[in-house]
């Protein structure tokens, strides 16, 4: 058989779809498989797919006619095409306009809008869940979404997270120094800083755990458009929170914090959660989207925009160390049970091959 031609497809690349993206690549590439990646330059910038062995195309994330015209010419001679996300789905399939190549959807995460905005994005969901030969989603929630959008075949999908390479020991004094965070606990959260994300639920719960002794430090990873408010937040209400902007040494950061918080509207399978998870790192979350099915019973979960419970939620478990104790350790099993990134494309890649095979003698596809 010739070898089997892929363009993986990003938008503006989460963190969460970048990280899938540039593991998918490593392990298509490994096993034989052409791959070309097409994403803004500055997604490549950050995650080095030529680093993993494929082509890397820089595409903007637009859909004016010059932009589509290049992801055309990038996806030409493609076997099986899969794009990742909403907007890289619909462009992908102006891109694909009368030609017969599978288009392959993930679905890794969904968006918010309200009023008219709102109808906008069910068309936009519509138009690429119904543009896809097949959709792969992280959550059952979202397959079902998928479904009730109109999709020929929607299915769950593993989607492991690449396992995080700690540079440095696993608690560094130095690094809690460095953040401030020495004699008094430490918790992490990370993500872009948008509304959905839940960081004004979490800087009112901030507010609320300002009463223990010694009161926690909150550090935030992650940029975004609500930084300036909620850095205004946090001086106008004197709260015990630090924004440090995005890094790339979250893992370690995260290795040494007391608990991790998650105070998300929606995730599919949260890369801070499998983080979390994976290093013994106590997890509270909210429960939504994917999460339980990621967590089962190795986290604590609250209702999302529900302040006081994620504050008392805190609160208990940091008065609690046999409790966080029997945490990590749940923690680990649960992550040992996920599938690893071999199983991912292994599935993936079974996708593709059903996908690509020529149809039957009489038969159309």
């Amino acid at each position: 058989m010739s070898q089997l031609r892929t363009v993986q497809v990003l938008g503006g690349g989460s963190a969460g779809s970048s990280a899938h993206v540039s593991s998918l690549a490593a392990g298509l590439v490994a096993r034989g498989v052409q791959v070309t990646v097409c994403a803004p330059p500055a997604v490549d910038h950050a995650y080095d797919f030529t680093a993993t062995g494929a082509r890397f195309l820089p595409v903007p994330r637009r859909s004016d006619p010059a932009a589509v015209a290049a992801l055309r010419s990038a996806c030409a001679g493609a076997d099986v095409v899969h794009a990742h996300g909403l907007h890289a789905a619909s462009r992908t399939a102006l891109a694909l306009s009368g030609r017969t190549v599978p288009l392959v959807m993930t679905w890794h995460t969904r968006r918010y809008a309200e009023g008219a905005r709102r109808q906008i994005l069910h068309l936009l969901e519509r138009r690429a869940v119904r543009a896809a030969a097949v959709v792969l989603a992280p959550s059952s929630d979202l397959v079902d979404r998928a479904r009730g959008r109109g999709a020929r075949d929607a299915r769950l999908a593993p989607a492991a997270a690449p396992v995080p390479r700690l540079a440095g020991a696993l608690h560094d004094g130095k690094a809690r120094a460095e953040l401030g965070a020495v004699e008094r606990p430490l918790l992490m959260a990370v993500g872009s800083l948008v509304p959905h994300h839940g960081f004004d639920t979490l800087l009112d719960a901030a507010r609320i755990w300002r009463g223990l002794d010694p009161v926690p430090l909150l550090v935030i990873a992650g940029e975004g458009r609500d930084r300036a408010a909620l850095q205004q937040r946090i001086g106008d209400e004197e709260l015990p929170v630090r924004l440090i902007g995005s890094r790339d040494d979250v893992g370690e950061l995260l290795a040494v914090a007391d608990l991790a918080v998650l105070p998300s509207r929606w995730v599919g399978r949260s890369l801070l959660a499998q983080e979390a998870l994976r290093l013994g790192v106590p997890l509270v979350a909210t429960e939504v989207g994917g999460v339980p099915e990621l967590v089962g019973e190795a986290a604590e979960l609250v209702p999302f925009g529900n302040a006081e419970a994620l504050a008392r939620t805190v609160a208990r478990l940091l008065g609690d160390p046999e409790r966080c104790a029997r945490l990590a350790e749940a923690g680990r099993a649960q992550a040992a049970g996920w599938p690893t990134e071999d199983d991912t494309i292994a599935h993936v890649l079974s996708v593709y091959d059903e996908l690509a095979q020529p149809p039957a003698p009489g038969r159309g596809r």
